[in-house]
């Protein structure tokens, strides 16, 4: 079974403008299931500081659209032990990672111990994903505002995954100078609703739900990411 990253550009679940993204992570975990058991969802809202209405909102989307069973783990507010949210994630199938501070998401998951569990999940087989923050922290290089809002600049992620990437590209096209500045090999551009798709740590494709995603070249140059096309194999 290929390993899944999908990390989502952007988009609001409460308004569910995601929801071909969703539907289609959705689709995947459950084709993955081998005795086909209904998939489990973790949603980890931290980086919004572990907001309980943008839970409701992925509890919206996932179980009532999709009839995936959600959960959440909460990793501030010493509301769960770090032993509890390992349970939950030895379990799931979908790990999602909301949108929110980058930067804190980081820390959080770095200082808790959370990371190394997380990776380890992803690969025994289950689904990484996750919007803006929780989709970028995994690359090698980011570009957000985290520190200082309305301040982007570009800044070291976990390096799970190689290469430079942006959320929101469509309000943030001086990206590609960025890339050029700091002469990237490899980088990503991905619009609002829009993902990428790896497979196995290689890009596959792109899926949509409105939005566009691109590949970036070391001359600045944009190419768009064909649809993902693997389900069947993956």
């Amino acid at each position: 079974m290929k390993k899944l990253f999908i990390p989502i550009g952007g988009g609001e679940l409460k308004n569910k403008t995601t929801a071909d993204i969703d539907g289609a992570i959705c689709s995947l975990a459950r084709r993955r299931s081998s005795d086909g058991h209904r998939p489990y969802a973790l949603f980890f809202p931290t980086a919004s500081h572990d907001s309980n209405p943008y839970f409701n909102s992925f509890r919206k989307t996932y179980t009532s659209l999709f009839d995936v069973k959600s959960d959440v783990a909460i990793l501030t507010k010493g509301l769960m032990t770090p032993s509890h949210v390992r349970e939950k994630i030895a379990k799931a199938d979908i790990l999602y990672f909301g949108g929110g501070d980058t930067l804190f998401l980081m820390k959080v998951l770095e200082e808790s111990g959370i990371k190394r569990d997380v990776t380890e999940a992803y690969e025994r087989g289950a689904i990484l994903t996750g919007l803006s923050a929780g989709a970028i922290c995994w690359f090698e290089d980011i570009y957000t505002d985290s520190l200082v809002p309305g301040e982007y600049k570009p800044y070291k992620g976990f390096g799970v995954f190689p290469g430079a990437v942006s959320p929101h590209f469509n309000s943030r096209p001086e990206f590609l100078s960025v890339c050029k500045k700091q002469g990237y090999s490899r980088s990503y551009a991905i619009e609002d609703n829009a993902a990428l798709v790896f497979e196995d740590g290689v890009l596959s494709g792109s899926l949509s739900s409105g939005g566009k995603a691109y590949s970036i070249a070391s001359d600045a140059l944009l190419s768009p990411i064909p649809a993902f096309s693997g389900e069947e194999n993956a």
